[in-house]
């Protein structure tokens, strides 16, 4: 159907449909179907006349047809167990409010990769969680431009200002934790925290050392490392520090995939955990209590973070101007979980112990 205002101009009396058909060299009709999120449309042709609707501050009006039951969760991996509490939140809230999830797999852990657009413009959802640190502009655009709201929800990063943004207190687990090694009574601690690109890692390393340096502790520059948040990067970040003619007494590991690495490295280096080595993770995924011992760790609410980051995408589908609430920043806090793999060392049985 073409839109009704074809004949009208699109606003400030920039420019009309009628003028973006004829400078893109193609009819009304198919203005009409990029408008409208068509997959009729060839990728060139589709990509001109939105650069042209964009160029001249085209603004979708709200749609008249009945609201999507539609959420859309997108990730750059789905290999992460984490990823699954995530999509468990989402589901919970469109559960309750008899909508449908769609899962979709793009890009890097940045931000989604640009064949994504495409897609999600066609399916037209009421809103899209993304598990990515941030956004490109033109992607904000685009879909600000087809009246789709958005939010990040970031365990990976910290987005932009105009970004609705569901996050944790990383800097605090990063306290949590170190602090409780440091009460056991440990002095050589390494820590094995996340990407360096990634200010999640960053954040927790920050925490890790402000508790070092409260407790009047030096920090070893050569007891930390940047893993990857997966199994193999806890496990050989871990080895590297076990092998150093002074290895750690404690590791802090950025993740709980990761401390479930340096179990492992324990193991073949023949340690005991938490005799020989404490091992303190993050997350507090659903495996974190089965572990062997079972994980100490940092509780990150994820599922929380996910029902919050959906119930944000209804608040503002409802509130009918998304850009309200375009500086909305929801931190949720995190708690340290107690379980069996941390214990005082060997040498020192509490926290004077030096």
């Amino acid at each position: 159907m073409l839109c009704a205002m074809h004949e009208d101009e699109i606003e400030g009396g920039r420019i009309t449909l009628a003028d973006v058909a004829s400078k893109a060299g193609v009819s009304l009709s198919t203005v009409s179907k990029v408008l409208n999120g068509r997959p009729d449309v060839a990728a060139p042709t589709r990509s001109k006349v939105e650069r042209l609707l964009e160029a001249n501050g085209y603004q979708r009006p709200a749609p008249t047809q009945p609201e999507s039951r539609l959420i859309e969760i997108v990730f750059h991996e789905l290999e992460s167990i984490w990823a699954m509490e995530l999509i468990r939140g989402v589901e919970n809230v469109a559960k309750s409010r008899n909508m449908s999830v769609v899962l979709t797999e793009s890009g890097t852990r940045h931000s989604p990769g640009p064949e994504w657009i495409e897609g999600v413009l066609r399916r037209r959802p009421l809103g899209v969680v993304l598990v990515f640190s941030t956004l490109p502009d033109d992607l904000k655009r685009k879909l600000r431009s087809r009246a789709i709201n958005f939010v990040i929800i970031d365990p990976a990063g910290d987005p932009e200002p105009d970004v609705p943004s569901v996050g944790s207190a990383n800097w605090a687990g990063g306290v949590a934790a170190t602090r409780h090694l440091i009460e056991l009574g440990h002095r050589r601690i390494g820590i094995i925290t996340g990407p360096d690109d990634m200010l999640c890692s960053l954040a927790r390393l920050d925490g890790f050392r402000s508790a070092m340096g409260m407790a009047g502790l030096a920090v070893d520059p050569g007891l930390i490392r940047y893993g990857d948040f997966h199994v193999q990067g806890g496990h050989d970040g871990a080895i590297e520090l076990l092998e150093r003619p002074d290895p750690p007494t404690a590791i802090f590991a950025g993740s709980d995939l990761q401390a479930l690495g340096v179990l492992e490295a324990a193991r073949v280096k023949g340690l005991q955990v938490p005799r020989d080595l404490s091992v303190v993770g993050y997350d507090d995924i659903p495996l974190a209590q089965w572990a062997s011992p079972a994980l100490t760790t940092v509780n990150q609410p994820l599922l929380e973070m996910a029902e919050e980051a959906t119930q944000m995408l209804l608040r503002m589908a409802h509130s009918g101007d998304a850009g309200d609430l375009g500086t909305m920043r929801v931190e949720l806090g995190v708690r340290l979980v107690v379980r069996k793999s941390t214990a005082p060392p060997r040498d020192a049985t509490g926290p004077d112990a030096g």
